[in-house]
Parts: structure tokens; C-alpha cells; sequence
């Protein structure tokens, strides 16, 4: 099941790609369904907090008519960093699913402090190979 919501913000990872976005993608599940789907739009938008999982949160939150997403699960093919990981506990979101993880900037031993429940490395390759793959393209420019 983790697979079928992770190929799906893989599929908004390489939406973000094709926008010279970093390639992070994002769903959102209630009840079995996606909800909400995003990708990073920093560059397109020239918003630093045009994250994917900001951007998904806020579809989330429209979709459901209110800011309260205890009941949603949180998809991302990166590792929140701690801006998104602190939308997260504020969102009360109580689990999240990642694919790649982030040595540097993730935030999910904060997301554990505050009971998040986390499931991370699931399709753990194909998530960090589009990353892998974006900068070095963007090296060669």
C-alpha cells in the first residue's frame, strides 16, 4: 500500500523535474485515498516556502475544510526538513511516509519527539535517484 502512495509523489517529483524544481513530491491519504498532491515550486513561484509537503498540507486543509489533519497521512519522497516538519505537528498529523533521507536538513528525530509516527525509506532508490539525477544536470549547466 506504502508503494502505491509513494509512485505517486514520485509521479509529482518529476513534475517538479520538468519545472527545474528540486524533485520533491508530495500526497496526502484519508481513508485509503489521495487527497492532495504537490511538488516544490521555490523557483516557479519565488516563494521559499513553496515546499511540496506546505503546498499539500494547504490542498489538504481546502479540501477538508479545516487546518486540523489527524486523520491524513503525509507522503514525501524526501525527508521533511524542520520548516515542513513543524507545519506537520502543527497540522497534528499524526503519520508520515518517506522516501529518501535527508543526512543534512531532515527533521525526522523532531517529528518523533512529538509523536508523529514515521515510516521512511519506501522506495527509498527511486526517490533518491531523481534527486541524485536533478543535481547532477545541474551541475553540468
Amino acid at each position: 500500500m506504502h508503494d502505491a502512495f509513494m509512485r505517486a509523489a514520485l509521479k509529482e517529483a518529476q513534475k517538479a523535474f520538468r519545472k527545474n524544481e528540486v524533485p520533491v513530491g508530495c500526497v496526502m491519504v484519508r481513508d485509503g485515498r489521495i487527497i492532495a498532491r504537490a511538488h516544490n515550486l521555490r523557483e516557479t513561484t519565488a516563494d521559499p516556502l513553496a515546499h511540496a509537503e506546505i503546498i499539500c498540507m494547504k490542498k489538504a486543509a481546502r479540501k477538508l475544510g479545516g487546518w486540523y489533519l489527524h486523520r491524513v497521512v503525509l507522503y514525501s519522497t524526501l525527508e521533511p526538513c524542520l520548516m515542513c516538519a513543524g507545519a506537520i505537528i502543527h497540522a497534528r498529523i499524526k503519520e508520515i511516509v518517506f522516501g529518501a533521507s535527508d543526512p543534512k536538513a531532515g527533521a525526522s528525530k523532531i517529528l518523533k519527539k512529538f509523536g508523529v509516527r514515521i515510516v521512511k525509506g519506501i522506495l527509498k532508490d527511486e526517490c533518491a535517484d531523481i534527486l541524485k539525477s536533478f543535481f547532477k544536470t545541474l551541475r553540468k549547466k
